[in-house]
This record gives C-alpha cells, sequence and structure tokens, in this order.
C-alpha cells in the first residue's frame, strides 16, 4: 500500500483514482463493505483504490476535549487499511484552511484536481466541506458536470445494531467484547 501524507506530496502518477473518504475508525464490518465496493469499481476502472483520512480527525481539530477516542491508532487503522486491499491512503492535514473551505470547492480542489477522482463511494452519513455543508446529493450533482461516479452505501446493520464506530466504541467503553467482534469482524484487540 502506497501512503500518500498531504496534498502537496501528490504528482502526476496520483491521477486517476476511484476514492472514498472518511476517518475509517476501527475499520469495522460497514466500512470493509465500503472498501469491498472500493475495490470491485477499481478494478472495474482499472484505477487505484485510495482512501482519503484526515488528521486529526475534524472533531479533534474543532472540540479535542470532547473528541471520542479513538479505536485504532493511525498506525493500526493503515494496517487495517492495507488488510482490506486498499491501494494508497491519502492522509490530508485537518486545519483552518480546509475546515473553511466549501463543499464545491473541495470537491473541485480535492476530489477533482488534485486525485482526478473517477469513482467515489461513501457511506450514507458522509458529509464534508465548511460546517458539514455537503452532502451526498452534491458529490452526486457535480459529479455528472465535473466527470466522476459518486457512489453511497446504506448503512450496514449487524445483529439489529447500526454498525458504526460510535456504535463500536460504546459497546467497547462497556467490555462488550464479543458484540465488538461482531461489529469488527474480529476480536478487538489493543
Amino acid at each position: 500500500m502506497e501512503l500518500i501524507r498531504g496534498l502537496h506530496n501528490l504528482n502526476r502518477s496520483h491521477r486517476g483514482s476511484v476514492l472514498s473518504i472518511g476517518n475509517y475508525d476501527g475499520v469495522h464490518r460497514g466500512h470493509q463493505a465500503l472498501l469491498r465496493r472500493l475495490r470491485e469499481r477499481s478494478a472495474e476502472l482499472r484505477l487505484p483504490s485510495t482512501v482519503l483520512v484526515f488528521e486529526p480527525t475534524p472533531r479533534e481539530y474543532f472540540a479535542p476535549a470532547d473528541a471520542p477516542p479513538r479505536v485504532l491508532t493511525l498506525r493500526d487503522k493503515l494496517t487495517a487499511l492495507a488488510a482490506q486491499g486498499v491501494q494508497r491512503v491519502l492522509i490530508v492535514r485537518f486545519d483552518r484552511r480546509l475546515a473553511a473551505l466549501s463543499a464545491e470547492a473541495f470537491v473541485r480542489q480535492v476530489i477533482v484536481e488534485a486525485l482526478g477522482t473517477r469513482a467515489l463511494v461513501v457511506g450514507d452519513d458522509f458529509r464534508f466541506g465548511a460546517r458539514r455543508s455537503g452532502d451526498f446529493a452534491l458529490l452526486e450533482s457535480l459529479g455528472q458536470t465535473l466527470g466522476y461516479r459518486a457512489e453511497q452505501l446504506d448503512t450496514l446493520h449487524v445483529s439489529g445494531c447500526r454498525c458504526s464506530s460510535t456504535a463500536l466504541r460504546g459497546l467497547l467503553a462497556e467490555a462488550k467484547l464479543d458484540e465488538a467482534a461482531e461489529l469488527l469482524g474480529r476480536p478487538y484487540t489493543i
């Protein structure tokens, strides 16, 4: 897996990708479903599967004292993404400039100009841009004009529970390790 730290380290060889964006904390079964679809689209288009993550996470940036604890360290997240067959991970520093970028500017500058994205796969709760103003409808609409296809996957439910990093953190906080393992698709480790 190729690791790219920062937009400034992208070069011409990184243009053209199938992209997913998110925190991917835990790389749980919901994330695994997204990554499976990412790999499928990547194979169809013969383009590298790319995951964009932010460091720090937006919640850590805006409210460090109230940000939820991470399920995985960055290193463990990268290991889990590699195990899921992701070909590239782009780590973008979340800072004041990025936080102020409008949703449309983010799509144009990062998704299209920097990465040359041809297909984008996101979850049904994905929000982006200044004040989380961007949603899937905007991604889809801009994609029609800017030349990429946006795809949204519905939330995965496991044993009646919404498979999310929030649910996973809750189970871990209550030491419900068997239920956490169900959401992860593997035993939880530290």
